[in-house]
C-alpha cells in the first residue's frame, strides 16, 4: 500500500517514513502545500497523512479542495492542534480520522489500516471473499483454508482487485499500484502476473474486461 505523507517537520517526516517502511507500507513525502497533488489519484495512493500547519498554506484547504473535487481517498489528519473546534473542522471537512501530535507511530499505523479496511468495506484484518481470505498486514492469502504461494507482486495484484470485488480495475491503475515507487509496469508484465494469479486461485475468479482491465468475481 502506498501512502502520501504531507508534513513539514523533517524529524517527524523521516521517522514516519521509516515506520511505514518497517510495516510494509511505501510512501511519498511532500513538505509544502504547493507540492501536494492538486487532485488525489486513487490509482497512485491508498491513503494520505496530512499535517494541517504547512509553511505555505493550510492542510484544511487541501482537504476541502480534494473533497470538493470528488476524491474519496482516505485522509488522516495529523496535527498538534488539539482544540475540539479543529477536530470538528477536520472531520466535517472530510477527514477520515484525526490524530493529535505527539502520537505513537504504532497507533498511527493501526489507524491507517482501520481506514483502509473501511474504504475496502472489510470489517476485520482478514478480508473474506467467499473461499478466498486475504490478510493485508501479514501479506498472506488462502483459498479454502489452504495457504497460497503468491509472489509479492501477485499478492499486491490480488489485494488491488479485492478492494472492490465486482468492479473493473484498469490496467493503467494496476501498472502504478504494483510498482508505486518506480516506473509503472508494462501491460505485458501485468498479463503475466494475472495469468499466474489465475493459475493459483482459479481462472474463473479473475475476469478480463477487454480493452479495460480485470475484475475479481464478487
Amino acid at each position: 500500500m502506498h501512502i502520501l505523507l504531507i508534513e513539514d517537520d523533517l524529524d517527524l517526516g523521516r521517522a514516519l517514513q521509516a515506520a511505514l517502511k518497517v510495516d510494509g507500507l511505501s510512501s511519498e513525502w511532500r513538505r509544502r502545500a504547493a507540492d501536494a497533488p492538486r487532485e488525489l489519484d486513487g490509482s497512485v495512493f491508498d491513503c494520505v497523512l496530512l499535517d494541517l500547519s504547512l509553511p505555505d498554506g493550510s492542510g484544511f484547504d487541501l482537504l476541502r479542495r480534494w473533497r470538493r473535487e470528488g476524491s474519496l481517498l482516505p485522509v488522516i489528519v495529523i496535527t498538534a492542534r488539539s482544540a475540539v473546534e479543529d477536530r470538528l473542522a477536520g472531520l466535517d471537512g472530510g477527514a477520515d480520522d484525526f490524530v493529535i501530535k505527539p502520537f505513537a507511530t504504532v497507533e498511527l499505523i493501526s489507524r491507517i489500516r482501520a481506514v483502509l479496511r473501511r474504504s475496502a468495506r472489510q470489517a476485520s484484518e482478514v478480508w473474506s471473499l467467499g473461499a478466498l481470505a486475504i490478510e493485508p498486514r501479514r501479506h498472506r492469502a488462502s483459498l479454502h483454508g489452504v495457504p497460497l504461494d503468491l509472489s509479492p507482486r501477485e499478492f499486491r495484484l490480488l489485494l488491488e482487485l479485492a478492494r472492490e470485488p465486482g468492479s473493473v480495475v484498469a490496467k493503467g491503475v494496476l501498472a502504478k499500484k504494483l510498482e508505486p515507487l518506480g516506473e509503472p509496469l508494462d501491460f505485458a508484465a501485468i498479463e503475466v502476473h494475472v495469468s499466474n494469479l489465475r493459475r493459483k486461485i482459479g481462472g474463473e475468479r479473475v475476469h478480463t474486461v477487454r480493452g479495460v482491465g480485470y475484475m475479481l468475481a464478487s
